[in-house]
């Protein structure tokens, strides 16, 4: 014979008075992130939650991508999460790598496919991840770089999306040197006038404003 539900009070039930904000934002973060599997994303969130971790989250709602001919599931946003999430790093452990990436809920294959674009064995460098990410995301060089800018930048969304030319030449030469197409006397050509272009512009910013 089953026992009897036991019966409580409101006085005999304790809510941890942090408990409405916790949820509150993990519910606004599941919006913002619209993850594929809730229950993955949430295990994700919350351990990284209790580790003091950055959190899994988009810093907006992403709309699909419908002009996409394969769809991956990775998306600029995504990218950009975990970016934030392995940054403080500058080599992170594939594994560890690996598990930021299920819990995004982005399909394994396809991370071990982006890592065969360039082999190594148990770590790779962070902006060397995020390099070849943007590069899956689609499109040319070029558009690889336009997605790697936009994640990196510290301008608001829709400006400049400046970065420092050390890092956007360092991530340049990485991807043109895994295309084998690109010969390396191009990269140093664009490169070149690239800096070249930056210079006349700084010089010009400070004629402007002396």
């Amino acid at each position: 014979m089953p026992l009897p539900d036991t019966m409580f009070c409101a006085q005999q039930i304790h809510i941890p008075p942090e408990l409405p904000d916790i949820l509150k934002q993990f519910t606004k973060a599941a919006i913002r992130t619209q993850p594929a599997d809730v229950l993955q994303w949430s295990a994700g969130y919350f351990s990284a939650l209790s580790r003091g971790d950055p959190l899994p989250v988009k810093d907006r709602i992403e709309m699909p991508m419908a002009t996409q001919k394969t769809d991956t599931g990775l998306t600029q946003g995504l990218l950009k999460v975990l970016h934030k999430q392995c940054s403080h790093k500058e080599y992170v452990e594939l594994a560890d790598l690996e598990q930021k990436w299920k819990n995004l809920c982005l399909p394994v294959e396809k991370f071990r496919a982006l890592l065969q674009l360039d082999p190594c064995e148990n770590k790779i460098e962070g902006i060397k991840f995020l390099a070849l990410g943007c590069s899956m995301l689609g499109g040319s060089l070029n558009t690889a770089m336009k997605h790697l800018c936009e994640i990196l930048t510290a301008d608001p969304e829709g400006g400049p999306a400046r970065i420092p030319f050390e890092t956007f030449s360092y991530v340049y030469r990485y991807l043109s040197g895994v295309d084998s197409d690109i010969p390396a006397s191009d990269t140093e050509s664009y490169l070149s006038s690239l800096k070249d272009s930056v210079r006349a512009w700084r010089t010009h910013r400070l004629e402007e404003h002396p």
